[in-house]
């Protein structure tokens, strides 16, 4: 009797572990974390065409995630979307005032990101600035139409 009630408890943690693993594992594959969110800075882009851009998404700088997509609005004076990223303190002062951004794709099909490319200009961007050089996402069946119309004319 008393070792069927080791057994019971020893698959009761065995189960509360296995759980707690698949929550560890969503939260990381989801973006999302328990701890408090370091400093951050806040930079804005306007883009033509956002895709499939969503808020969250992470942007990249030479490959490596800085920092996450705040939010993603409509600027009314341009009738562009307007990104507004938060990005690791320790850019601040650091990307130069030419850095541009782009929404990039990983894989054919992947989630959408934006990639950042710091450009050679000495002033620098800070909190709140907005970049001015940047490139709208590729979107696929745009890409498909041209291709497909490109085939009938010929």
């Amino acid at each position: 009797m008393k070792r069927s009630k080791m057994m019971e408890l020893g698959v009761g943690l065995f189960m509360l572990a296995g759980i707690l693993g698949l929550v560890f594992l969503g939260l990381r594959v989801s973006g999302l974390t328990l701890t408090a969110p370091s400093d951050t800075f806040r930079l804005e882009a306007n883009f033509a065409n956002i895709g499939s851009l969503k808020p969250r998404a992470r942007v990249t700088l030479a490959g490596v995630t800085v920092g996450r997509v705040a939010a993603i609005e409509l600027d009314t004076d341009w009738y562009d979307a307007r990104v507004i990223f938060e990005l690791d303190a320790e850019l601040e002062d650091r990307l130069s005032r030419d850095t541009t951004a782009a929404i990039l794709t990983a894989g054919l099909l992947g989630e959408q990101y934006v990639g950042l490319s710091v450009g050679g200009d000495p002033e620098t961007l800070a909190d709140g600035d907005t970049i001015r050089d940047t490139q709208s996402a590729v979107v696929l069946e745009e890409l498909i139409q041209q291709f497909v119309s490109n085939l009938v004319s010929d």
